[in-house]
């Protein structure tokens, strides 16, 4: 364990981008102020947002402070699973292998790709015409 007593990771998905500070406490979890169930409101996102930490056993251990903003509400607990496994890598660099056999540690870079100028859409063209 690293001898600070806040741990900080960044966390990423589509258009989401998570701020994570972990310090050690009691487990309770808040989202831009709001409390984890209040901000997450199906049980799949919140599943999403826990796995690292149920993952490391240590969901009882650490408070964690989250600051997310961009994009919806399943890329933003996306963003937030990212940055809480990264944060954990600051806090015990041991846990690696198992967020990484999880796939936890691993950004997913999937993003909506942009529109094109001259075009209706992203992949659509308008209609070829040979005469």
């Amino acid at each position: 364990m690293a001898t600070t007593s806040e741990f900080l990771g960044t966390g990423r998905r589509k258009t989401s981008v998570a701020r994570v500070r972990l310090a050690s406490g009691s487990g309770k979890i808040t989202v831009n102020g709001r409390e984890l169930s209040a901000y997450f409101h199906t049980d799949s996102q919140r599943a999403l947002v826990l796995q690292p930490l149920s993952i490391t056993d240590t969901t009882s251990k650490l408070d964690v402070n989250v600051n997310v903003k961009g994009g919806g509400p399943v890329g933003q607990a996306g963003a937030v699973r990212h940055g809480i496994a990264r944060a954990l890598l600051q806090f015990d660099a041991n846990l690696r292998p198992a967020l990484k056999a999880e796939g936890v540690l691993t950004r997913d870079s999937r993003m909506k790709e942009r529109k094109k100028y001259g075009q209706p859409g992203a992949r659509k063209r308008f209609q070829f015409s040979k005469r």
